[in-house]
Formats: structure tokens, C-alpha cells, sequence
């Protein structure tokens, strides 16, 4: 559902899917073929999100921005069920674990993975192409090139979904 907030209102790319159960709360820009999961909260009530190309915010995940400040996820980022996002930035091709946190003013570079429950903390900055995993999140070691190939196939999965979901559409049993 996207809702008007404040005279700000949410904007949705080309091909890209929101659930109706999803909430995405005024100043929200999603890019092109993305993916934002039934449950999920987006509120750019007073700070800004913008979300690139193909990336999936999957089930539960709550996104928010710093009062008056930016929440800049990057393209084909994958943030698992039941993240909470609330930093600053997620460079392009990172992967937010479910159940993991990135608190507010913190930075998560590109090609980075936070592994699954870790939690990232205040203005904590994450650099590129590093899986990091625990409270604080803390280095576990650089990403491979199977890493890489593992998540591009994971995102492949979500841009496919929400076109699937567009095109077939979901229909109300009972």
C-alpha cells in the first residue's frame, strides 16, 4: 500500500512489485524491477529513502530514514525477512542477513554482506566486499567470487518474482 504523507507521496520504478501489505510511507523513491515483500514497512516520513534497481526488500524488513536525512540503498541489494534498516546507506550489490540491523548513520559498502541476526551498529561504517557477522558486526573475511555468484543467482530470484507477480497477479481463496 503506498500512502501520501505530509504532501509527500511514494514513487514506484517500472516493473517493480509492492505488496499490498506492504506499507511505503511518503518520501520513498524504488527504482526499476524491484521487489518489496508482503509485510514490509518503508517510512519516509521524515527522512528520505530511495531504493535503486533490482533490489528486494523481503518479507518483514522495516526501512527508515535519519530525521531529515537520506536511507540510500543501492542496486540489486538483497535485504532478507525481518531486517531493520535504518542507516544512512547500502552500497550497490550488498546483502543485509534477515533478522540483521544497520542503526542509524551507519554505512554498508558495496558488495558487503552482513550475515544473518548481526547488528550494525551507530555510525559504524562497513567497507566494500567484506562479510561481516555478529554484535557489533565485526570482519569474518573478504567475499569470493562464489559469494558473488551465490547472491547474483538470489537476486535473479526477486526481480523474476516481481514480475511474475505483476503478470500473474494473486488471487483472494476463501
Amino acid at each position: 500500500m503506498l500512502l501520501r504523507f505530509d504532501g509527500k507521496e511514494p514513487r514506484v520504478g517500472t516493473g517493480s512489485y509492492v505488496s499490498e501489505s506492504a506499507r511505503v510511507i511518503g518520501d520513498v523513491m524504488i527504482g526499476d524491477h524491484c521487489y518489496i515483500g508482503h509485510g514490509a514497512i518503508l517510512r519516509g516520513d521524515y527522512g528520505r529513502i530511495e531504493i535503486g534497481d533490482g533490489t528486494a526488500v523481503e518479507e518483514g524488513v522495516i526501512v527508515h530514514a535519519p530525521p531529515e536525512g537520506l536511507n540510500k540503498i543501492g542496486n540489486h541489494v538483497t535485504i532478507g525477512h525481518g531486517a531493520v534498516v535504518h542507516g544512512n546507506c547500502i552500497g550497490d550489490f550488498s546483502v543485509i542477513g534477515m533478522g540483521s540491523v544497520t542503526s542509524i548513520w551507519s554505512e554498508i559498502g558495496q558488495w558487503t554482506i552482513v550475515a544473518e541476526g548481526a547488528i550494525v551498529k551507530l555510525r559504524q561504517v562497513i567497507p566494500d566486499r567484506v562479510v561481516v557477522a555478529g554484535n557489533p558486526a565485526a570482519f569474518v573475511r573478504d567475499i569470493s567470487p562464489k559469494d558473488q555468484e551465490f547472491w547474483s543467482w538470489g537476486k535473479k530470484i526477486y526481480v523474476d518474482l516481481a514480475a511474475k507477480y505483476l503478470d500473474v497477479g494473486m488471487e483472494v481463496v476463501g
